[in-house]
């Protein structure tokens, strides 16, 4: 039998992104400024009225120095073992797509793990992604094209990808169906703000 509070939880990306910047005391112009995003697509995130790009929560992350995971936390304490039902993933949702955290926001240790559902034709966003650690690629269904520099990728069913994430990397799906795929950030010790 099962119950309402069986669903998993998505979380309000622009509220915790306000709770992040509050707590570092940063304004809204301050952290449009160091993310490079405009200070109205800031507020519109905060308010809940756009849902942002992988890419640009990437962004967010880098200019407030915390791990893309920051964006998942949903209040839970931080374990050295963490088990995680299915119905307990937060979920993040963007433009044609989302992302389900594996329990790495309540890790202790240095990696997070994604589950990534994407509509056809949707992407990580405008701008490519870089950070610290490794990237590890697993496509479970559908088609995932992965740009990592200047090479391409295609991913179909059981193929990976593995590379270090520094390099400038995006992602987008173009096939006719969703995709489904593992993405796993391991060496991943947070991203420290330029001084």
């Amino acid at each position: 039998m099962s119950d309402s509070s069986a669903e998993p939880r998505s979380v309000d990306v622009g509220n915790r992104l306000r709770v992040l910047r509050e707590e570092r005391g940063l304004s809204q112009r301050g952290l449009a400024t160091a993310s490079d995003l405009s200070p109205n697509a800031l507020s519109q995130i905060e308010r809940g009225n756009v849902s942002p790009s992988v890419s640009t929560l990437n962004r967010l992350a880098s200019a407030l120095g915390v791990p893309i995971t920051a964006f998942f936390e949903i209040g839970r304490p931080r374990s050295s073992i963490v088990f995680l039902k299915a119905d307990q993933r937060a979920r993040v949702p963007f433009a044609h797509g989302l992302m389900e955290g594996l329990g790495g926001e309540q890790f202790t240790g240095q990696v997070e793990a994604f589950y990534l559902t994407l509509e056809p034709g949707g992407d990580s966003g405008q701008h490519p992604v870089a950070h610290r650690g490794h990237e590890f690629v697993f496509c479970l269904d559908g088609m995932l094209e992965y740009a990592v520099e200047q090479s391409m990728y295609m991913l179909g069913p059981g193929d990976s990808l593995l590379f270090a994430a520094q390099l400038n990397h995006r992602w987008r799906n173009p096939g006719a169906i969703a995709t489904k795929a593992l993405i796993v950030i391991m060496g991943f010790t947070g991203i420290g703000t330029e001084d």
